[in-house]
């Protein structure tokens, strides 16, 4: 389930940095990459662990949609904090002086 929870994340977010590829202001690139790096980072891990275990492929469990959407919030928690670090907009900087 955590597999699929991250690729439908990913594959929402991807239309929407192409679509807002000039004006990258919040860092939709930032995201798309994190997302999709989980992602094949989890079908890698479900391949090798149904080669190894065999089981199934697609878990469908309370247990594995909890794991999917805690890898969800970490990664909107990491591309939220590089948000603020950056500052792109300029938003917190301009609110210092």
């Amino acid at each position: 389930m955590w597999l699929l929870i991250l690729a439908f994340a990913a594959t929402i977010i991807t239309p929407l940095w192409y679509l807002m590829a000039d004006n990258d202001r919040y860092m939709l690139r930032l995201l798309c990459l994190i997302l999709w790096g989980a992602t094949i980072m989890a079908l890698i891990d479900r391949v090798v662990g149904y080669m190894m275990e065999g089981g199934e492929f697609i878990e469908l469990t309370p247990e594995a949609a909890a794991l999917g959407l805690t890898m969800l919030l970490a990664a909107l928690i990491i591309w939220e904090i590089t948000l603020l670090v950056r500052d792109p907009r300029g938003v917190l900087r301009r609110r210092r002086k």
